[in-house]
């Protein structure tokens, strides 16, 4: 059977035309190189090489046989070099399940750092709700989420916060209270509330629920919705006040008021985390890991393991008339992005 240190001997022989160049070249014997062309030749059937005093010359079969040789050692080298880069973490595929509001701050300040160092990793971008990223974590169906923090659940999951922001009011515009540039979080108390979905995003209905009972009422709820943008639209719409994190603030579309909560700044707090599987851990899910937490938008939080718990950031904002952009369809599903690689 033809083996690959011969079609190394062959190729070594025909460019340099002599067997002692060529075995100083590979490192070998003559002798050695010797028997290992005529073995070349006996498994193919044709002599390979005109011999003379002073060279080896190709014969026509000879060089018919050296590009194919040529291109087959290449492809072994390219093999070598793609398990290499692998295994290193440095090429592949990996796929990114994100909340909505990963968009407005975490991906457009990582993901092209991360390109930047690894250019042979393709991406392949999920937009998700949190419940749907952790499922698919915990079944391999995504390699890393990017969720909404604090988690109900992180059992076998590792958990690194990377940036913390308040949650704050929004109002219809026009609405009695945006006349005030900041509000204390019982100034709601008896306005309807459009609250997120208590079956799709259990941890943002549960923290705001539980941050009104603090402050002394109990939220009137009126709409429930699941994405942050079909919250602002259905409070710009007249169906009640709502609390949606700071970050929401940005875009354009239809005119909605935005105040901040001048109390109970930490149950007020929510942030965004990176999240894998501990079983799955690879080197490219490392290098990516690396990246997102060593550059990192302002107000970032830090590591945590295991549902280890971390200390809310203090976060305030002036008060503001922004725009934001229209909302996607309350009840539609997780959306497919672009897939991203070299270039």
């Amino acid at each position: 059977m033809m083996e690959l240190r011969q079609l190394r001997h062959f190729v070594a022989l025909a460019e340099t035309r002599n067997f002692t160049r060529a075995a100083e070249r590979l490192h070998i014997a003559q002798p050695a190189l010797s028997i290992s062309i005529r073995k070349l030749e006996d498994e193919v059937g044709a002599r390979l090489f005109e011999r003379g005093a002073r060279q080896a010359t190709l014969t026509e079969a000879g060089r018919e046989v050296l590009s194919s040789a040529r291109n087959a050692l290449a492809h072994i080298d390219d093999i070598g070099r793609i398990a290499s880069a692998v295994s290193s973490g440095e090429a592949g595929v990996l796929r990114i399940a994100f909340v909505g509001s990963a968009s407005f701050r975490i991906l457009p300040a990582q993901l092209p750092e991360f390109r930047s160092r690894y250019p042979g990793v393709r991406l392949e971008l999920l937009e998700s709700t949190t419940l749907e990223i952790i499922e698919g974590i915990r079944n391999g169906s995504a390699d890393v989420g990017i969720v909404r923090h604090p988690l109900l659940d992180t059992k076998g999951l590792s958990t690194t916060v990377l940036d913390r922001e308040p949650l704050i009011a929004v109002l219809p515009k026009g609405h009695h209270l945006a006349a005030k540039p900041r509000l204390r979080l019982r100034d709601l108390s008896g306005e309807p509330f459009v609250q997120f979905s208590r079956e799709r995003a259990p941890s943002l209905h549960a923290i705001i629920a539980f941050a009104c009972q603090r402050a002394g009422f109990e939220p009137i709820v009126s709409q429930e919705a699941l994405q942050i943008q079909t919250i602002v639209s259905l409070v710009e719409s007249g169906l009640g006040v709502a609390l949606v994190p700071e970050s929401s603030t940005n875009g354009s579309g239809q005119s909605v008021a935005f105040r901040p909560i001048s109390d109970m700044k930490e149950l007020l707090s929510v942030g965004l985390a990176l999240v894998f599987n501990e079983a799955h851990r690879s080197p490219l899910i490392r290098n990516f890991v690396r990246v997102l937490t060593t550059v990192r938008p302002s107000g970032a939080g830090e590591r945590t393991r295991r549902g280890a718990g971390a200390s809310p950031v203090r976060a305030t904002s002036a008060a503001r008339e922004v725009t934001v952009q229209p909302a996607a369809r309350p009840g539609s599903g997780p959306r497919r992005a672009t897939r991203m690689g070299r270039g």
